[in-house]
């Protein structure tokens, strides 16, 4: 299992300050010490939440158990939410907001026993959980990949259900979820970093696991992916971060495990190739 934490009162940030002169940017990355924080984790499921304006983090795995508990983050201080209802105990689940309908949507994940596939809604508003009963809903799986579409819509893409990995594709109307068949779709994985590009209107994915090469990148303009050809290209990496960096005008991709030792390299996607 990598160790992707969160550790104890760290969180890292990534400052990108543009040196127009010389047309290029230069990358910091800063370690602020909040008063607390989270305990060690891995596998944690976590997004920024526009309704609040603060990164909400949930459960994980702290290498004895999952875990349940949600915090949120206003890029000073940690919060312990203490919600009167919340989902089960997971690690590997997924959250994404959608634009649509205010809410953080949670879906998946695995809790030691079993691949789960209920689907859950948050309130940055109300600091609420709630569980939704869709009549429709992805294959249970642990690692599926969440991620804002360019419509604003909630999308899932792939994960693993303990026998194969995935390759389906849904989305989030609000009140259940209805598969999408895109003319292509990537290639079955999980785990795999999703970034949006907000400027450009365009997801991207890299890496994951797979029983099929997963070293590859793929975006989305809301209708149609694309294999992207990149003469260089982050090392493989599952379970990594990507987040869009507007200062950058690009979709940046930290760490993840590698089969060995875990990464701690930065790439940014420009739209066109990773540097």
């Amino acid at each position: 299992m990598p160790r992707l934490m969160i550790k104890n009162a760290l969180i890292l940030m990534l400052i990108a300050s543009s040196a127009a002169a010389a047309g290029t940017s230069s990358i910091n990355w800063i370690q602020v010490f909040p008063g607390t924080s989270p305990t060690p984790r891995s596998y944690l499921a976590m997004t920024y939440d526009e309704a609040s304006q603060k990164v909400i983090l949930f459960g994980g795995y702290d290498g004895t158990k999952h875990l349940n508990d949600t915090w949120i983050f206003d890029g000073v201080t940690w919060t312990r939410v203490n919600a009167s209802i919340a989902p089960p105990a997971r690690s590997a689940a997924q959250i994404a907001y959608d634009r649509v309908t205010r809410k953080v949507i949670l879906f998946g994940g695995f809790n030691g026993r079993q691949y789960l596939g209920d689907t859950w809604l948050w309130d940055g508003n109300t600091l609420r959980w709630t569980r939704t009963t869709p009549v429709h809903s992805p294959p249970a799986v642990t690692g599926p990949m969440l991620f804002t579409d360019p419509n604003g819509h909630v999308d899932e893409f792939g994960g693993f259900d303990g026998r194969f990995y995935q390759a389906t594709m849904w989305q989030w109307n609000g009140s259940d979820w209805s598969q999408l068949y895109p003319a292509q779709l990537p290639y079955a994985r999980g785990l795999a970093a999703v970034g949006v590009n907000t400027l450009r209107n365009e997801a991207v994915m890299f890496g994951g696991l797979a029983d099929v090469n997963p070293i590859n990148t793929w975006t989305y303009d809301g209708k149609t992916w694309t294999l992207q050809s990149t003469r260089i290209q982050p090392p493989w990496v599952y379970a990594g971060s990507a987040v869009f960096d507007p200062n950058l005008r690009g979709v940046v991709l930290f760490g993840g495990g590698s089969g060995g030792l875990d990464e701690n390299s930065t790439w940014a996607w420009t739209g066109s190739q990773w540097k």
